[in-house]
């Protein structure tokens, strides 16, 4: 996410370096850069030009702390502006007691509909009854999707395929809601390719009639500036409570998240992150300036691992750690656990510092998720013993564990290396009240899931990052020896 944008803005800032006072001069080639990166990522001119200026003004005469430098100064600043300028945000999901009507529009290929089914999944996980309502008669797949969407979730969808009157079958769907108990009713209403009269005309009509409590226009925020003239085009007619930008994680530039709000007037309510039913996020303003500028999300991540973490084996996890304990089972218990979280780049994306790594590894050919399942197979390959007191794997129990699950037996060891890491993290734990100890675990959990064999550590000396044959490793260690010798001998 934001992958070129984050690119130019550490180059800005790398250019900005050794600087002992904050003046027009010095950063002025800096700001440019910052422009270029705006530009670049598809934000508007205006948005560009205002965001620069208002940054300017807070540099000029600005004096560098003693305790910070100047690039970190400086990175403030422009991430104090990038949360102005996307917020401030209302995250929540206001519905009205004791019955609320949501109105989803957009162009088609937004993803409004699967966008229908996550707003649903969210509604229900609340404790509420939502119910679907299929709105859009120009595209009868929208109408099966729905169904299918339904099906999946246990969600009730309302369907007339004869009528061919929108606002009638909507009236219809929210007198059948409230028969049936039902206390949301999401309306999937119509798109099309572009906006046109004939659109706007049925929308501001469904609005008139049935008087939504909200309504969302749903847009993908790879298209960027298109997004957010759309966006502005869709408020003027309908007055919109909020954006809902889908596929944000594969939008490297940023272009809508940075403009919609300054173009349109609208904040951005929800992000869909992914295709599964479960990954739309709410938008903070604050968390996605710190995505831009690559110091991840730890929040996000923790608020992630409370919700799909399984709450009675971080239980079990926590009167380990009341103890001090951590056995390779508990380790592997972890990834497991951690597995929920998804892919491992995107894991990495919100840890801080660890958001380019995913790009390292793509270039060294490593297959992440692959690696997690090595880690499974080492374990497996212990004995019970072992896995409980790995402090009694000696170099030949080393060898007859990596042949078991075959791999090298430096993997063995950067996994024990990775799990004493960890032993010494839990005894410290054991000191944390209840809750400390619960939110430890669950960043612990995490990041085991982004760093199984340790990958994350600074490099040794002289490493390309390449797994060496077994011919280098043996002409590394007969190196290695030889320089010990040479090393003894200087001192005699």
């Amino acid at each position: 996410m934001f992958e070129s944008l984050t690119d130019r803005l550490s180059a800005a800032f790398r250019s900005m370096t050794g600087m002992g006072r904050l003046t027009e001069a010095n950063v002025k080639k800096g700001l440019d850069e910052v422009r270029q990166a705006l530009l670049e990522a598809d934000a508007s001119v205006e948005v560009a030009n205002a965001f620069i200026e208002r940054v300017r003004e807070k540099f000029i005469g600005t004096e560098v702390s003693r305790a910070l430098d100047p690039r970190r100064q400086i990175i403030k600043i422009v991430n104090d502006e990038l949360i102005a300028l996307m917020g401030p945000v209302d995250s929540s999901l206001p519905v009205k007691e004791p019955f609320a009507t949501i109105m989803l529009c957009g162009l088609q290929g937004s993803g409004k509909t699967t966008t229908c089914g996550k707003l649903g999944k969210r509604i229900l996980n609340s404790g509420r009854k939502p119910m679907f309502v299929a709105a859009d008669l120009q595209r009868p797949a929208a109408i099966d999707q729905l169904e299918v969407l339904g099906s999946q979730l246990g969600v009730p969808v309302y369907v007339d395929r004869e009528t061919k009157d929108p606002v009638e079958l909507c009236k219809r769907a929210l007198k059948e809601a409230k028969e049936k108990g039902v206390d949301v009713v999401i309306l999937d209403t119509a798109g099309r390719l572009h906006i046109d009269d004939e659109l706007m005309n049925q929308l501001k009509l469904i609005e008139r009639k049935v008087q939504p409590d909200q309504v969302y226009f749903v847009v993908d925020a790879m298209t960027g500036q298109d997004a957010v003239n759309s966006a502005k085009a869709f408020n003027d007619a309908l007055e919109l409570d909020g954006v809902i930008l889908t596929k944000l994680d594969g939008d490297a530039r940023g272009g809508a998240a940075l403009s919609v709000k300054t173009v349109s007037g609208v904040p951005i309510k929800f992000v869909g992150v992914g295709e599964t039913l479960d990954a739309l996020e709410d938008f903070h303003p604050d968390r996605m300036a710190s995505r831009m500028l690559g110091m991840g999300d730890l929040l996000s991540l923790i608020e992630q691992a409370q919700e799909k973490f399984d709450e009675e084996e971080l239980k079990r996890q926590q009167e380990q750690m009341e103890k001090g304990l951590f056995t390779l089972d508990d380790f592997r218990k972890q990834m497991q656990q951690a597995s929920r979280l998804g892919s491992m780049g995107k894991i990495m994306s919100l840890i801080p510092g660890m958001g380019r790594l995913s790009g390292i590894l793509g270039d060294l050919n490593v297959d992440p998720d692959k690696e997690l399942r090595k880690v499974g197979g080492i374990i497996d390959s212990m004995t019970p013993k072992e896995r409980r007191h790995p402090d009694i794997i000696d170099s030949r129990r080393k060898r007859r564990i990596a042949a078991g699950a075959g791999v090298d037996v430096s993997r063995v060891n950067e996994l024990l290396s990775m799990h004493q890491k960890m032993a010494g993290m839990v005894k410290n734990f054991s000191g944390l009240g209840s809750v400390g100890r619960m939110r430890a675990l669950q960043e612990m959990t995490a990041q085991v899931s982004a760093n199984p064999f340790g990958m994350m550590g600074p490099a040794k000396k002289g490493s390309t990052g390449k797994r060496l044959t077994p011919k280098e490793r043996e002409a590394q260690r007969k190196k290695l020896e030889k320089a010990r010798r040479d090393k003894k001998k200087k001192k005699k």
